[in-house]
């Protein structure tokens, strides 16, 4: 007679053991990490106690999530979505405010921002729609509907406003679009809507900026000025839908017969890029919109936006190899590096632990990323591998962008570094997509 394995059994012997060292070692590096740049404020055992409350919290998610069917979600995924909807709407309606933002819910003694489990249904609900939906991916009402998924998400996201938190839902969508089949016409219009989305008020913050430095009655102030003009804003876009169309009527006396479906959709991703820009415009703060630009230049603004990349380069580049040791940073023990537990935490690790430690930090991401990526590989079903795609995909973009960020290649958004920044909703989330994996890992040759 065959003894059925125990749950714990089945985990031991069927979890991705890579997966879990790459973890467990990104936790243990943020415990010293975390203490070090709290310990000259006085606050390490709070934020340390918070820390392992949050993962305690996290780990019991995980190992719930993990002996979760997985595929379950696919078949609820319509009660994960509109339960998305809901958890969006509470926080507008009962949320607290927090750095400018309504994302909040605020218990007193703990505080937890909903969109970071919002973004991990999103994944849920996006895969199984691209599951059921395989046959129709070629079809514009398939693409159609995917837009409108996106957009309930982020137009209640934007209400807060919270805009980084709404940057993981492109490379996520666009990436699952892709691995689903979609045409690349299709990715290249979602590319335009979210870069005219973004641009735009970038575009006029760049504006501002440069009108304080350039000289009148040059070439470049009245470029500058013309573009101030939001009139001759419009008048640009304007062109922009004639020339495209213009094109297309080109191409079809040459007896090229492209579709006009492709010129229409074209035209209207732009067209829906600038509206969305005006969301998007009144959702940044003044000092993130200067963040998002003066990454290409830092010394424009060295006291104000450029403040946190410059410290931030300083410290890490002053790290060397080996580094100057625990809690023995200057710039994170003296003060000069901003959010230095939360969104600058690579920068402690890179000044303290030297260039030996962050590439260490990396390598482990690497792992995790490669092993979330095996999992995709050798999942049972389609809708496991979406999944654990969508969540690489998450992972890696938060990584690229944060680490990117604090070495000056990237604008400063208030992304968290996974697993390693102070912060109980961003741990919660990240070890509940992590069971989720385990749970995807765990089914790949049975269902249990």
């Amino acid at each position: 007679m065959i003894q059925e394995k125990s749950f714990l059994q089945r985990f031991a012997s069927g979890i991705d053991i890579w997966l879990i060292f790459a973890v467990s070692v990104l936790l243990l590096i943020s415990f010293c990490a975390i203490y070090s740049a709290s310990f000259s404020y006085g606050l390490s055992f709070k934020y340390i106690f918070v820390q392992l409350v949050a993962i305690g919290v996290g780990l019991a998610c995980l190992l719930f999530l993990a002996g979760f069917n997985y595929q379950y979600y696919k078949h609820f995924n319509k009660t994960v979505y509109v339960l998305s909807l809901m958890l969006l709407i509470s926080v507008l309606v009962f949320g607290s405010f927090k750095r400018g933002t309504k994302g909040w819910f605020d218990f007193g003694f703990v505080s937890f921002q909903p969109v970071e489990i919002v973004k991990i249904m999103f994944v849920l609900i996006l895969a199984a729609f691209l599951d059921a939906k395989a046959k129709m991916s070629k079809s514009v009402s398939f693409l159609v509907r995917v837009f409108a998924i996106l957009m309930s998400h982020l137009i209640l996201i934007m209400m807060q406003p919270d805009f980084s938190s709404t940057l993981s839902y492109f490379p996520v969508t666009l990436v699952l679009l892709f691995v689903a089949g979609v045409k690349p016409f299709y990715l290249f219009c979602m590319i335009v809507f979210g870069g005219l989305a973004v641009g735009i008020p970038l575009l006029e913050t760049f504006i501002d900026l440069q009108l304080k430095f350039v000289q009148d009655e040059t070439l470049l102030f009245k470029l500058v000025t013309f573009l101030k003009n939001d009139k001759n804003i419009i008048y640009i876009i304007f062109s922009s839908l004639v020339f495209i169309m213009g094109i297309w009527r080109f191409l079809w006396k040459l007896k090229i017969e492209i579709p006009v479906i492709y010129p229409v959709i074209l035209c209207l991703s732009v067209l829906l890029g600038a509206v969305s820009s005006v969301p998007v415009q009144k959702s940044l703060k003044d000092y993130q919109r200067k963040r998002l630009v003066v990454f290409f230049n830092p010394n424009v603004d060295p006291k104000g936006a450029g403040y946190n990349i410059i410290q931030s380069k300083i410290a890490i580049g002053s790290g060397e190899i080996l580094g100057k040791g625990f809690k023995k940073g200057t710039q994170t023990q003296l003060g000069f590096l901003p959010e230095q537990h939360t969104d600058f935490i690579f920068s402690v690790i890179g000044e303290e632990g030297g260039w030996l430690m962050s590439q260490a930090t990396l390598m482990l991401y690497f792992l995790f990323i490669w092993r979330a990526l095996v999992i995709a590989r050798k999942a049972r079903d389609r809708y496991g591998s979406l999944v654990a795609i969508g969540i690489a995909t998450m992972f890696t973009f938060y990584v690229v962008i944060n680490i990117g960020m604090v070495m000056g290649m990237m604008p400063v958004t208030g992304m968290p570094l996974p697993l390693l920044s102070y912060g109980g909703s961003s741990i919660l989330s990240s070890l509940c997509a992590i069971g989720i994996l385990c749970s995807i890992s765990l089914r790949k040759h049975i269902y249990y």
